[in-house]
């Protein structure tokens, strides 16, 4: 007789079966988390065998789906919403392909290596702990696991921008002191991008929880399109600030040495303290970036107003002193 154990159904597969200590262990969840989660509608109830629970392959895959979710942001509220509605037979696709593409690189720079020695040449050749403990503080830097004399540079830009700022004379703790300020502002200007398109464009695909499959896909592939703006838009603008801020830099110095300038061409400028009241008041009429000019013409049309007079004056006497009839 033929044997056809091997073509029965699970003849030779058997469910796997946990217990709860064991799904914690599968799963890297403790029983505490796993019980809060079937309190909370997370989990499904596990199967009833006399006196004991018992779990299965369904059971850790659910974890481990609300672990990933909750490794992207997600809260247990809006996991639960999503979870359900995969249950109901929407699937989560599409707002997984979401949150994928939001989870995306947001610059096509790589991520690159560097040893100690060649990071300290980099900045000078002398060794700083100080510096190197600070820059991976903030990220510049990461440990390598293993790797005393070796560093992942996510961003090499960033780095590099760091080395000539060094080079050019900067302070390393001015320069780690600077990217603090800048990170800072970036993230204000990153989140307000955020709430702008979330408000005009977003809003209509996710104003309902859970997204549908069509309205979370569509969302994802304007992700990849709006993606570049951000950078795009702040590039723009921070050349237009930086040519505005950087003139208006420059023409304040030299306005500052050159406008006062009288005497002897070639003579050193003379700088000349005026009160406080003043200056403010000609700020206010001209404007704090045409104040220097205003004063140096007035002064230049004061001198040459008293010279005129001066003339005028001398003419006159000479005149005066023509009609004086002789005396005998």
């Amino acid at each position: 007789m033929e044997d056809r154990s091997a073509t029965e159904p699970h003849s030779t597969e058997r469910r796997a079966e946990y217990r709860i200590e064991d799904l914690a262990h599968h799963s890297g969840a403790t029983v505490r988390t796993i019980r809060a989660y079937q309190d909370r509608g997370l989990l499904p109830r596990p199967e009833r065998r006399g006196r004991s629970n018992v779990y299965g392959d369904a059971h850790l895959a659910r974890l481990h789906q609300i672990a990933d979710l909750l490794d992207r942001g997600y809260t247990l509220a809006s996991i639960k919403e999503l979870l359900e509605a995969w249950d109901a037979g929407r699937g989560l696709g599409g707002v997984l392909g979401l949150v994928a593409e939001v989870d995306g690189p947001w610059t096509d720079e790589k991520a690159d290596r560097i040893t100690r020695a060649e990071l300290d040449a980099a900045f000078g050749g002398t060794p700083d702990d100080v510096a190197v403990a600070d820059a991976i503080a903030l990220g510049v830097l990461e440990p390598l696991p293993g790797r005393d004399d070796e560093f992942l540079v996510p961003s090499p830009q960033e780095l590099a921008v760091a080395a000539e700022l060094h080079a050019a004379g900067v302070p390393l703790s001015a320069i780690s002191g600077h990217l603090r300020e800048l990170r800072g502002q970036v993230e204000h200007i990153a989140a307000r991008f955020l709430e702008f398109t979330n408000e005009h464009v977003f809003a209509r695909y996710l104003g309902h929880h859970p997204p549908s499959e069509a309205d979370a896909a569509e969302a994802a592939a304007l992700v990849r399109r709006l993606r570049p703006l951000a950078q795009k838009s702040v590039d723009a603008e921070l050349a237009r600030a930086m040519r505005m801020f950087a003139t208006r830099h420059l023409r304040r110095h030299l306005d500052a040495e050159e406008p006062l300038q009288h005497g002897t061409q070639g003579a050193e400028p003379q700088h000349v303290a005026l009160p406080a009241d003043t200056m403010r008041a000609v700020q206010e009429l001209v404007g704090r970036e045409n104040a220097a000019a205003f004063i140096a013409a007035a002064a230049e049309r004061e001198v040459q107003s008293r010279t005129l007079d001066a003339l005028a004056s001398s003419h006159l006497e000479d005149k005066q002193i023509a009609q004086i009839p002789p005396t005998d």
